[in-house]
């Protein structure tokens, strides 16, 4: 049955009582007849994602889709590995980049000492010289921790270095060990480095490597298929998960025209995506992922290869750096998204990942263990490794997956007729796509119908400003980037008067009346680095003297609707008469609409207006 048709008491007992009620509330707080709302008046509650997929409030045998195969049978859906240790779950991998290899090496035993399973290591350009690659990784026991390389440009001489190691690489105790048991991810990625800008080996060398690796003992994957590339220029899911498969088939053109075989040249890839604090579509995101790369592996008449392995990385553009440690709570849904979304390895950003090394006055070492116990909490103690596909059979997820794959392979078709990823990628067609998606979701955070906690809602200005070093521009489009330029300059005006733009608050009647448009007031203006004053419940005759004594330039008048009816123009007019330069109404137009002249409010504050315009242009009257 089709998702938005009646299913009928019969089939689903109780949801005709459940419907009314929900006609019952919406009709109350819209002030109508429930009889206005339709005959379907739960969809009153649908909600879309970037991707127009709807959202239904409630998910009912309706929505049932037939059981997926177990995990480890294509089209893996519930997992690519059907024996994966259940008290280990996934890999927790960590990051090291630093440039000292005695020191990344200690960090890295450290690190494997205390929950890490995984090494994700940076060489050359972006980390550990090459040349000291041998020493970064001594001592290792790489059949039980994974290593996944991020060299770069250097990624040929890292591979080089590292293939020599394993060439020696002996394990005491054991006279004759299975080098398949040990695996390496070159993390070659040249055609995701090319829409992103950032340096890589070429598409030859890459091929180079690919071969390289088909004839090693050991089980390596010479490309990484980045979607977190996509992700960070603001792309939705469905868009990350096309533009990666599309990625993907082009590497696997480059190989097999290479003479790589079809199995092999499978063998030869491993995707990495973000994983954001929406749990459910990561969740989602991810067992689509893998039911996409099956589709494609099936096409080329090798099914069982379809199983690439997935790597999760915490989303660069969730974090924030004003209020970062709200971060905390972000990396913990995505890690609890990507592990029941079935990753095989996960990485957990530090919580301060947006600020420069040290904003915060807390070591690495801190930020670190923070990221890497979010991990382990949910391994250790939530136990969510035991179970497989735990969201499997769920309503909800399983409709999520089937729809998000639906979606995102009519995004790699859509490469496809455009001749494929390079060609979209020169065409501009990728960049375009992705950049209407960035500009939705802008225009979401900037009206304030998407929530930044600690940024666009329940700010604190009370943090210490940032360093100049954390201002730079980012490759990432982080989704608060706009308020927090808007809180940038605060800080300057900060630094140059000793004190922060500010504006009074006019509340008019009793608390019970002003209360919330006072509180709503104060935390859209603080969102833009605006202190507000507030001197309490003001008659019309105290009006001027507040604004006399509170220096402020810019008012907010904050009641009912009714209170303004009555005494917005006078209030209006005593504030101008003190030397107020900008009045502003709480609330909406039409509540003030008999008023003209000199009585009539300058602007007004609603719940959905563009905040960061309005904002933006207070800070310029404020000398911000």
């Amino acid at each position: 049955m089709p998702i938005g048709s009646d299913p009928g008491e019969e089939a689903v007992p109780g949801y005709a009582a459940w419907r009314k009620g929900v006609a019952g509330v919406l009709a109350k707080a819209r002030k109508v007849d429930a009889s206005e709302l339709g005959d379907e008046p739960e969809r009153l509650l649908d909600v879309s994602t970037y991707d127009g997929l709807t959202v239904a409030p409630l998910y009912t045998r309706r929505d049932e889709l037939p059981e997926q195969p177990l995990p480890g049978e294509f089209p893996f859906v519930r997992g690519t590995d059907a024996t994966r240790d259940v008290h280990r779950g996934w890999y927790v991998a960590a990051r090291f980049d630093g440039s000292d290899a005695t020191t990344v090496n200690r960090e890295i035993r450290t690190a494997l000492e205390n929950g890490v399973g995984a090494v994700w290591l940076g060489a050359g350009e972006r980390g550990v010289p090459v040349a000291e690659l041998p020493a970064a990784v001594r001592g290792l026991l790489f059949e039980l921790a994974p290593l996944l390389l991020d060299a770069g440009a250097d990624g040929a001489d890292a591979a080089a270095r590292l293939f020599a190691v394993l060439d020696d690489y002996r394990i005491e105790g054991v006279a004759d060990p299975n080098p398949a048991d040990i695996q390496i991810s070159l993390g070659a990625t040249p055609l995701t480095s090319r829409f992103n800008g950032t340096t890589h080996v070429g598409t030859d060398t890459a091929v180079a490597l690919a071969r390289q690796s088909v004839a090693r003992p050991e089980t390596v994957r010479a490309i990484t298929v980045c979607g977190v590339a996509f992700h960070n220029a603001g792309a939705s899911d469905a868009q990350e998960l096309g533009a990666a498969v599309a990625a993907g088939l082009e590497y696997l053109r480059l190989l097999t025209a290479a003479g790589v075989d079809v199995a092999d040249a499978l063998g030869q890839l491993l995707f990495r995506f973000a994983a954001t604090d929406d749990q459910f579509e990561t969740i989602a995101k991810f067992r689509a992922a893998r039911r996409l790369w099956a589709r494609v592996a099936h096409e080329l008449g090798a099914p069982a290869f379809g199983n690439a392995p997935q790597y999760a990385v915490t989303s660069a553009a969730m974090m924030t750096q004003r209020d970062p440690w709200v971060n905390m709570l972000r990396t913990t849904l995505a890690a609890f998204g990507a592990g029941v979304g079935g990753a095989d390895y996960v990485t957990v950003l530090p919580f301060d990942a947006a600020l420069p090394p040290g904003e915060l006055d807390v070591s690495q070492a801190f930020s670190a263990r923070m990221a890497r116990n979010t991990q382990l909490l949910l391994l250790e103690e939530s136990h969510l490794g035991h179970v497989r596909d735990p969201g499997a059979g769920s309503w909800y997820v399983e409709s999520l997956t089937d729809r998000l794959a639906e979606r995102a392979w009519g995004f790699m078709r859509e490469i496809e007729r455009a001749g494929g990823y390079v060609a979209a990628l020169d065409s501009g067609l990728l960049a375009d796509r992705i950049s209407a998606v960035r500009a939705q979701r802008e225009k979401d955070v900037a009206h304030r119908k998407t929530a930044v906690t600690g940024v666009n809602e329940f700010p604190n200005l009370a943090e210490e400003p940032l360093s100049e070093a954390a201002r730079r521009p980012s490759r990432v489009a982080r989704y608060g980037a706009a308020f927090e330029a808007l809180r940038d300059r605060s800080d300057a005006y900060l630094a140059t008067h000793g004190t922060r733009p500010r504006a009074l608050l006019v509340p008019l009647g009793p608390v019970s009346e002003h209360n919330v448009r006072v509180t709503f007031t104060a935390n859209l203006l603080a969102s833009g680095g605006i202190e507000t004053i507030n001197p309490g419940t003001l008659d019309i005759a105290g009006i001027g003297t507040a604004a006399t004594e509170s220096g402020a330039t810019i008012a907010v008048l904050c009641g009912t609707d009714a209170r303004y009816a009555a005494e917005a123009g006078a209030a209006v007019e005593q504030l101008r008469s003190a030397g107020i330069a900008t009045v502003l109404l709480a609330g909406p137009e039409k509540a003030v609409a008999e008023l003209s002249g000199t009585e009539r409010p300058d602007a007004f504050l609603t719940a959905r207006m563009d905040a960061v315009t309005a904002l933006s242009g207070l800070l310029e009257k404020l000398g911000a």
